[in-house]
């Protein structure tokens, strides 16, 4: 049988980093972890943010508050007139937390190219009841002209109705699931139709990350060599 990983989770520290970022005490673990998996699903559940495409929320805590930034491609239907809807979700989630709450809106500016977001567009596609071969298409075609590298999408249920379930992919460029330094995207997302439950996953992959790319660690800069360049300079 095939091992499945999740591409995010094998990626973690490399070129990914954690969507709750926070540290506390072993013993307070367990209840830290169900209140962000409760503010994570009040959020998701809220009818404010039905429609405004959320690709990631992400949580940080602070001494005296928690941060929760949230990225969606449509900010204008999650802030609303004035501010009113935001204040909704807003007071909604103060009820779970235990903390005072500070909510960050951020704009995805490409979401053509966001796993979560085409995931989400695809499995909306195939709650109306349209056909499954042309959502996937679409989906393939419009995040190649983006100019990404490689998408692959699958969804499984059952298709258009069938009586018995079945996987379907569509892929197109290369998707280097094995590659650590490979900067791959990764979404999910579930299409609840009247004839069962369709899971649809996106895999997208923007390019390669090499350590100049990004920033670098402290420890590092103390530890690097000198270059002979540097050292005939000196002498």
């Amino acid at each position: 049988m095939g091992q499945k990983v999740n591409p995010i989770g094998l990626r973690l520290g490399i070129n990914k980093t954690w969507s709750s970022k926070w540290y506390v005490d072993p013993r307070e673990y367990a209840d830290t972890l169900h209140e962000d998996l409760a503010l994570r699903k009040a959020l998701a559940a809220s009818p404010e943010a039905q429609g405004a495409e959320i690709s990631e929320v992400e949580i940080i805590r602070h001494p005296q508050r928690i941060t929760i930034v949230i990225h969606t491609s449509r900010p204008g239907i999650i802030i609303g007139a004035k501010g009113a809807n935001i204040e909704k979700v807003g007071g909604r989630l103060q009820k779970i937390a235990n903390k005072k709450i500070q909510l960050k809106i951020k704009e995805v500016k490409r979401p053509e190219v966001n796993a979560q977001i085409i995931a989400q567009n695809v499995a909306r596609q195939l709650k109306s009841r349209g056909s499954f071969r042309r959502a996937l298409k679409m989906a393939v075609n419009n995040a190649m002209k983006a100019g990404v590298q490689g998408v692959k999408v699958r969804v499984a249920g059952r298709l258009g109705g069938a009586e018995m379930s079945r996987t379907e992919q569509y892929k197109d460029g290369r998707v280097p699931l094995h590659t650590l330094r490979a900067n791959i995207d990764y979404g999910t997302a579930e299409a609840d139709t009247t004839f069962g439950v369709i899971g649809v996953k996106v895999w997208v992959f923007t390019g390669e990350v090499y350590r100049k790319d990004r920033k670098e660690d402290a420890g590092l800069l103390v530890r690097k060599k000198k270059t002979p360049a540097a050292a005939s300079e000196r002498s």
